[in-house]
């Protein structure tokens, strides 16, 4: 998207497109330690609806023995005071407090969420069966809510797209988390390491310099087409995999061609990761037949440099 964005550009400016993909990288990290505070969020409505039943004049007897399992739940505890996931929305400044009708909202429709009921009713109170609600109600309740994601496209141009992803760091990290972890329990970091950043960057940037080169590859092997005429978003894609291939010769040319694939069927038309396909393939085998690009290492993985 920030390579869509750029290209609309008229002023070509490469160092402020490479910021606001930055930004935008930061927005998404954003985005999985709010979900992890929603949880935590809706668990103390959740308390505050069981202080105020006690509270009555008249309570009645389920008000007196309320159900606290998902108030008391192991992981929404450890994400309480987890100390990674504190620092980072201190430091952030981010809270649920300018759309505080949102974990209310969530909260009424997991109090009638068949999933909900079952977990409460449950006689196993383990702390993977208290993980495995954790993972299910963000996985399920959060991501197929119309009014979670309605919000967040309101709050943040950035979280248009982004709630599938997010939603499996999160399920990803969760499932980490163990019954001694306490405070500690790690979170995700927002890059693996040093070279996972750069690899953001140098992607990027090359597939900006490089696509006069990338587009006369593409325009070679599509002769029934004119490439004014394929979609922008098909040409960025295949771009981005040419670059990939020539530039990183420590990736298997085929973890390349199923990741864009795979971001063609997100980000383009029905047929485009069809289309995609057919071109890229086309192009590989002219590269290999012409010897232009050579991987080593783990790139070597599907290759074959034997005389």
């Amino acid at each position: 998207m920030a390579l869509y964005a750029y290209n609309r550009r008229e002023d070509n400016n490469m160092p402020q497109a490479e910021s606001e993909l930055m930004f935008s990288i930061g927005k998404t990290y954003d985005l999985y330690h709010l979900l992890l505070l929603l949880v935590v969020d809706i668990a103390d409505i959740a308390g505050e609806k069981i202080d105020q039943a006690l509270q009555k004049r008249m309570p009645t007897p389920e008000d007196l023995n309320p159900r606290r399992r998902f108030v008391d739940n192991a992981v929404i505890a450890q994400l309480r005071i987890n100390k990674a996931l504190n620092s980072y929305l201190s430091s952030k400044k981010l809270s649920w407090t300018n759309n505080p009708h949102i974990p209310r909202v969530l909260y009424n429709k997991m109090i009638v969420w068949k999933v909900y009921e079952e977990y409460m009713q449950s006689e196993t109170h383990t702390y993977q069966a208290d993980k495995k609600f954790i993972i299910k109600m963000i996985t399920e309740l959060f991501a197929l809510s119309d009014d979670l994601n309605s919000n967040l496209e309101e709050q943040s141009i950035y979280w248009n797209d982004d709630m599938e992803y997010i939603t499996a760091m999160v399920e990803k990290t969760l499932k980490k988390f163990k019954v001694d972890s306490g405070e500690n329990a790690a979170l995700m970091p927002l890059y693996k390491n040093e070279e996972d950043a750069e690899f953001v960057k140098i992607l990027f940037r090359k597939a900006i310099l490089h696509d006069k080169k990338t587009s006369e590859f593409i325009d070679k092997n599509t002769t029934n087409w004119e490439v004014e005429r394929i979609a922008l978003m098909d040409i960025l894609v295949m771009q981005m995999a040419i670059t990939e291939i020539l530039e990183f010769p420590e990736i298997p040319v085929k973890v390349t061609l199923n990741e864009y694939i795979e971001i063609a069927k997100y980000y383009c038309t029905s047929k485009s990761s069809t289309f995609v396909n057919g071109i890229l393939d086309n192009i590989v085998k002219e590269m290999r037949d012409s010897g232009i690009f050579n991987k080593f290492g783990r790139g070597l993985v599907g290759e074959d440099y034997s005389e």
